[in-house]
């Protein structure tokens, strides 16, 4: 495929080389909510938008920084790869939550870790994965907690188990043939276990991990490969991997961290039905396809404190205790995103004829369960609860979206509220949760309508199904989109960071509350068709660019410094993908702020200068150029982020980011 104007960037190439913020660490703990959503945005913003604007991800290679361009390289690998990085990292190596040897599937089938061991084999076989090869010392976890210290609480093993010879280009674009190592913790996860937690569930955390792997699990499982050859291939029928020739998985390495994502996906969903609704009284209140909120209110409660036991030498849920009972926005958008994706991923329903049939392979009965009949026809009324994959999102994607309406949303102001409790509504509107609503609900509608998501959610495509849920959920979003505009909009061109209704405009007008508006009015539009919300996203963008890009940083401030979390990373990444895919110039538009080559050169600056420039802690080794070297530094791709080891703390710190830095010129 040729590449258009990604090459004529060199004017703000330069710029982003020249560029560079002063990026001080102000807390180095891990925030699994505000993380997850960045490292999804992340993803997104990563090898799908470089492949969306031409090019050929076969030209990228980890160890040649910055080719073909620095725009490629940084979305396509860097951006790409550290958001997977830190999914594997928080649910394979942490420790930070219960384990899945105690989760309700795994108790279903014994409750041992042989019970566990022998379903990881049979996962590994649906993908032709050797069993030789699944890491040891892995500790999956059902769910996580919400905040954790991601220093590591032991020495890392870094004995050389093996290693090769490569030739590479670092990012100061130094070219050297170099010996390389693979240490012993790229393959036995034992001594990678973090410092610490708060034990806390709280429903936006367990949304943002299950974000991250359905996203990726439906990048992993999304088609099929020769089982001889491990070539990819399309899946052209759901029985494929009955032929004795293919296996599930785009790949075998690939579609073996599918399968343990969407285990551990259905696990969570399962603890989330079984023990986690809350009717205001007590927890593991009755979840049904037949909620109605009107004839008694079941929710997710911000915050559940877990004292874990121990069983099977690994951590097992014991008391759970609610220490805040509300409801707030920001959990119920951030679970009804990721359920609605994974809704999407496991739909069974014989009215979608859109379903990918790698997907229908997967939970066709093995690996994963079918849904029952019931489930498949489309009729909430006559639908029952399970503990399929199906039947989980179908149960808890209805509860969460009944629930935005009826808790979150006042009808008479138009647009949804903070926080609920005990029937009551707060009066405050927080713009950044407004705005990622519309994103949750946008993919709500197409999941429900059968139209793509995951990777494909700016696609357009053919209305399969014309749902009632799909309806209630567009008219929802024109609604809020529409106060956003009216309401929240300031005469400066800019949104204000919120609003309390009856009252004034918050003071504020933070760059995460610009971008996150700038995400959530192209969601809109994307949803809607209507022209209105993209051109107030244009419009917002702009202001916000002249009003705060500093070109001494190469990144947006309110000033010569400004404070940044992973919720800040997440709204740039996002509106930044939206700019280029969505609102930048056609026809006779001619906004210089939204010309593609200045928004790439500037994706660059922002990555390199705020995520490279120390909020990403660590880095893997291999797939995002780093590479351990004997007597070369901790740093041997020279892109200013270290190896795990070197990153700070007694004994290193995990492939992370940080939760609040202090960026400035």
């Amino acid at each position: 495929m040729k590449k258009t104007a990604l090459v004529q960037g060199i004017t703000l190439a330069l710029l982003g080389s020249a560029a560079h913020a002063a990026v001080k660490v102000e807390d180095a703990s891990f925030h699994t909510a505000a993380s997850m959503l960045a490292y999804t945005e992340f993803e997104l913003s990563g090898e799908p938008l470089a492949e969306a604007l031409g090019l050929d991800l076969d030209v990228l290679d980890p160890n040649r920084a910055d080719e073909p361009t620095p725009f490629d390289f940084a979305a396509g690998i860097e951006s790409y790869e550290y958001s997977e990085e830190a999914m594997y990292a928080l649910n394979y190596q942490s420790g930070m939550g219960p384990h899945l040897v105690n989760g309700p599937q795994n108790q279903a089938r014994g409750g041992t870790l042989a019970d566990l061991g022998k379903r990881v084999l049979a996962m590994a076989e649906a993908v032709g994965f050797p069993a030789d090869e699944v890491p040891q010392g892995m500790y999956p976890l059902s769910l996580p907690y919400a905040s954790a210290k991601p220093q590591f609480a032991q020495a890392v093993n870094t004995s050389p188990v093996n290693g090769d010879t490569l030739t590479i280009k670092t990012a100061k674009g130094v070219e050297k043939t170099v010996k390389t190592q693979v240490p012993a913790y790229f393959r036995d996860y034992a001594t990678l276990r973090w410092s610490g937690s708060d034990n806390l569930l709280v429903p936006a955390a367990v949304g943002g991990i299950l974000l991250k792997e359905v996203m990726w699990s439906q990048d992993f499982l999304g088609g099929m490969h020769v089982a001889e050859t491990d070539e990819e291939v399309e899946a052209a029928s759901a029985t494929m991997d009955q032929d004795g020739k293919h296996k599930l998985g785009v790949s075998a390495a690939d579609g073996f961290n599918g399968m343990m994502l969407t285990e551990q996906s259905i696990d969570k969903l399962a603890i989330l039905q079984g023990q986690l609704g809350y009717d205001g009284k007590q927890l593991g209140a009755k979840i049904s396809p037949q909620y109605d909120p009107a004839k008694g209110v079941v929710y997710f409660p911000h915050q559940v404190k877990v004292t874990e036991t121990s069983k099977n030498d690994a951590g097992a849920i014991g008391k759970l205790e609610v220490v805040d009972g509300s409801a707030q926005l920001r959990d119920a958008w951030m679970m009804l995103w990721p359920l609605s994706e994974f809704y999407a991923y496991s739909d069974q329903r014989t009215a979608n004829s859109n379903q990918n049939p790698a997907f229908h392979a997967v939970f066709d009965g093995a690996p994963f369960a079918a849904a029952p009949a019931a489930n498949q026809a489309n009729d909430l009324g006559k639908a029952v609860a399970g503990n399929d994959a199906f039947s989980l999102a179908l149960n808890l994607s209805n509860l969460t979206f009944k629930n935005l309406a009826a808790l979150h949303f006042d009808a008479k102001a138009g647009t949804l509220v903070d926080s609920w409790q005990a029937g009551k509504q707060s009066q405050h509107v927080t713009t950044f949760d407004a705005a990622y609503a519309l994103v949750a609900l946008q993919i709500f509608q197409r999941a429900q309508d059968a139209l793509p998501v995951g990777y494909a959610a700016g696609d357009n495509g053919e209305l399969n199904l014309d749902t009632p849920q799909g309806k209630e959920a567009l008219a929802l979003i024109r609604k809020q989109a529409d106060f956003i505009l009216t309401q929240l909009m300031g005469k400066n061109g800019l949104v204000h960071d919120g609003l309390t209704l009856g009252g004034q405009p918050d003071a504020g007008q933070s760059v995460d509350a610009q971008f996150a508006a700038v995400r959530g009015l192209s969601a809109a539009f994307l949803a809607t068709q209507d022209v209105k919300y993209r051109s107030a996203a244009r419009e917002l963008f702009i202001n916000t660019d002249k009003a705060y890009f500093n070109a001494k940083a190469g990144t947006w401030l309110a000033g010569k410094q400004g404070e940044y979390t992973p919720w800040t990373q997440a709204a740039i990444s996002g509106a930044l993908r939206a700019a280029m895919l969505n609102l930048r110039n056609e026809g006779a538009e001619k906004a210089p702020e939204l010309e593609l080559a200045k928004l790439t050169g500037q994706y660059v600056s922002w990555f390199r200068g705020t995520v490279n420039g120390g909020m990403q802690m660590a880095e893997w080794v291999g797939d995002s150029g780093e590479n351990i070297i004997d007597g070369a530094g901790h740093d041997t791709d020279e892109d200013g982020v270290p190896q795990v080891t070197a990153a700070g703390g007694k004994h290193g710190t995990a492939m992370v980011m940080a939760a609040k830095a202090l960026i400035s010129e």
